[in-house]
């Protein structure tokens, strides 16, 4: 639980990273990035790494593409994010373009929609400003932060407000 700096961190020979950034990797899908930073903290050289990495690509334990997959489909069903800030956090991971469009390909229009939907009503109701010109500017740059693209949000913002505007 606690770090004791005094101590170097483990030292592993080839053979038993492998087995251990096997494992890391069969537990949840991981990126080459993740994975080189682990195996560098094991002690290992650039060399024995680049060997590791390439054998877990050939044994289908590492796979940018999938995990791009399985990172689209986590955050924009559960953290409810748009595809500006999924693709921001793939490219800081290092994913490839390719594997990014493949990843995005999991996403699926009515329910990327409603997500943000869902997400600006949520806002809507835990926002306390009472000007609807600045409300409006907090939510949409609320949502802009949570990575939608401008115009869905003004789609949706403008049929969130229609109701109480043309009762006025």
């Amino acid at each position: 639980m606690f770090k004791n700096s005094d101590k170097a961190p483990k030292q592993y020979t080839p053979g038993e990273a492998l087995q251990k950034i096997a494992a890391f990797c069969a537990y949840q899908e991981r990126n080459q990035k993740e994975v080189e930073q682990k195996l560098k903290s094991y002690g290992l050289d650039e060399d024995e790494a680049g060997e590791i990495i390439i054998r877990l690509s050939r044994e289908k334990l590492l796979d940018e593409e999938r995990f791009a997959q399985s990172f689209v489909r986590g955050h924009y069903r559960n953290k409810k994010w748009g595809r500006r800030r999924i693709i921001q956090e793939l490219k800081q991971k290092g994913i490839s373009e390719y594997c990014i469009k493949s990843g995005l390909k999991e996403i699926d229009g009515e329910e990327y929609y409603q997500n943000l939907v869902d997400v600006m009503e949520k806002k809507d109701r835990q926002e306390k400003e009472k000007n609807p010109r600045v409300r409006r500017m907090k939510i949409s740059q609320y949502l802009t932060g949570k990575g939608y693209e401008q115009d869905l949000i003004k789609m949706a913002l403008d049929e969130l407000g229609k109701a109480p505007e043309d009762d006025e």
